[in-house]
């Protein structure tokens, strides 16, 4: 399971998608998630669909990574898919069998919000895949800008969204190894009653725990030796560049926004 979270991973390319200001990235994403609730027939979610499978072979990101990220919320999806199909009774009866009928406004419904929650992980997933965490901040810190004449801590809350998602894999990969070194020991966490696979986890937790807390005292030494004062004065390496493509991109939303909103079923 450990290996299937791709949350912070980042693919180096050359894709337009690679290519883009992370200012254009994040906000095409927020448009995204506004998009994608504007979806209520099947021709709207095809367009969704047509939409998501042109960003994934626009970014030129492996398949497997994508498969890599949907494979842990397979069991949320289906859970869903069930839940709407039990719940929902809407329209005609399309399979009846004792106490379970099976409504066609609930498959229907199943389905949309299935799909729903495929596209938003598809679509985020390329953020992060395409976008290194340095980039994610100064795109974050640029957009949230203006809140500083209100006193907020912009540069600090993207710093610490950058270091969270810079130390996902590493935690991750901390993890496995005490998992493992733990299995050594005669733990198991994937057999037995749940009440013993919950104890079994006590021992992995603290030391992760311990080590996560060290971990977060380097970092904190290390840029405090280095001289790190917060945002005031500080200058950047690269200089973010908004271009057509950027502009493009915003465009093909707000167009696909207008189409869904046509098309949409009242």
């Amino acid at each position: 399971m450990l290996d299937n979270v791709i949350i912070g991973q980042y693919i180096p390319g050359c894709s337009v998608i690679h290519k883009m200001d992370p200012r254009a990235k994040l906000l095409s994403i927020f448009l995204f998630i506004f998009v994608v609730f504007l979806a209520n027939n099947w021709l709207t979610y095809v367009l969704l669909g047509i939409f998501a499978a042109g960003a994934m072979l626009s970014s030129q990101v492996s398949l497997r990574y994508i498969y890599k990220g949907l494979k842990p919320i397979f069991l949320i999806v289906i859970f869903t898919f069930i839940l709407h199909i039990v719940m929902t009774k809407q329209g005609d009866v399309i399979y009846h069998l004792g106490w379970l009928k099976i409504y066609e406004g609930g498959l229907r419904q199943g389905v949309f919000i299935s799909l729903r929650l495929v596209y938003l992980v598809v679509i985020t997933s390329l953020l992060t895949l395409t976008t290194t965490p340095i980039d994610i901040t100064d795109g974050l810190e640029y957009l949230l800008s203006p809140f500083k004449k209100i006193k907020l801590p912009v540069h600090e809350f993207a710093l610490m969204m950058s270091i969270s998602l810079r130390f996902i894999p590493t935690l991750l990969q901390e993890t496995e190894k005490i998992m493992k070194a733990q299995m050594a020991r005669g733990a198991e966490f994937t057999t037995g009653p749940i009440k013993e696979r919950v104890k079994a986890f006590v021992p992995l937790l603290v030391p992760l725990f311990i080590s996560s807390f060290k971990r977060a005292e380097d970092l904190a030494l290390a840029m405090e030796a280095r001289g790190y004062r917060g945002g005031e004065g500080r200058t950047r390496l690269r200089i973010l560049e908004w271009k057509l493509r950027d502009t493009a991109s915003l465009l093909i939303l707000l167009a696909l926004a207008v189409v869904l909103f046509v098309f949409r079923t009242h």
